[in-house]
Formats: C-alpha cells, structure tokens, sequence
C-alpha cells in the first residue's frame, strides 16, 4: 500500500505531548512565527521538537518562543540557522498584553503546545495554563486508565452479546 503524501499546506510538525500532562490548559491562541528559509525547509521535512520549549514575554511587549529545537536543514550551505535560537512570535498587540496581564497572576504562564503549517505558513499554537500539581497528574492518569478499562470490558460484552 502506498504512503499516504503529506499537504505541505497544511500538517503538523511537533507536539509537546508533555505540556497536557503538566498543566491545566485554560485558553489558546494561534500565533505565527517569524522563520528563515532553512528553518521553513526544515520544517517541511517535519524535523522539530517542541519538549523543552517555552515562550516568554521581553519588556518591549514581544513574544518570543525559546527552546525549541528545529535542527539545521540537512542541505543547507554556511547560511544555516542556529537549531535552538529564539523565534519571535507574531500576535497581536492586545493579545500580548492580555497574556502578560494573565502571566503575572500567581501560577500562570504560557507554553507552546503545536507548531504546524496553516496554508503554507508556519503557525505555532500556545496556551496560557496553570501548572497541575503531582496528585492533580495522577488523578488525571487514573481516569484515563478507568475510561480504557471501561471501553474494554463494554467490548468485551458487545462481543460476547453478538456472538
């Protein structure tokens, strides 16, 4: 069976699976994200890692995401980029503030959760959260675990009833 091609126009690049886990997910936005070439080309191949990333807001009211990895275009010359550089983050000026305002309330702050492509151009979404604490973690894990055991045991009887 042939691989299915991917939209260059539109498909996700990296997830930071860990940023659902750690915090409590209160409000998202879409952000772009200001590139060079190679970066975008890096990209497309879908070479990114968003794990130890984190987006933090400088005093002249601009948004920048640090930490993420998008490592060096394997084709590129001696005008590759720096893999873990500071990107900026283009919002509007309203919705910076209202984060800052946000993130300055005890407990927030505002993590990249996916960084995809959007029409062809690169996007990036983050949310403002609230870290969870270590019983809120398992209390989370234990529900996922009794929704799949429940799924399974409701299968099981679905199978057993038809047949």
């Amino acid at each position: 069976m042939a691989k299915k091609p991917v939209d260059q126009r539109n498909h996700m690049v990296a997830q930071n699976r860990r940023a659902r886990h750690d915090y409590a997910i209160e409000d998202t936005y879409e952000a772009g994200i200001a590139l060079t070439g190679t970066e975008v080309k890096s990209l497309r191949e879908g070479r990114a890692s968003l794990a130890e990333a984190f987006v933090s807001i400088d005093r002249r009211g601009e948004m920048w995401l640090e930490g993420a990895n998008i490592p060096e275009y394997l084709n590129g010359t001696w005008n590759n980029h720096a893999p873990k550089r500071k990107r900026k983050l283009l919002l509007h000026r309203e919705q910076i503030m209202k984060l800052e305002r946000q993130t300055e309330a005890k407990g927030y702050t505002v993590v990249p959760l996916t960084l995809y492509f959007k029409d062809g151009r690169a996007k990036v979404e983050i949310a403002l959260a609230k870290g969870k604490k270590e019983y809120d973690k398992r209390q989370a894990l234990r529900e996922e675990q009794d929704k799949r055991e429940a799924l399974r045991v409701m299968r099981y009887k679905n199978m057993r009833a038809r047949g």
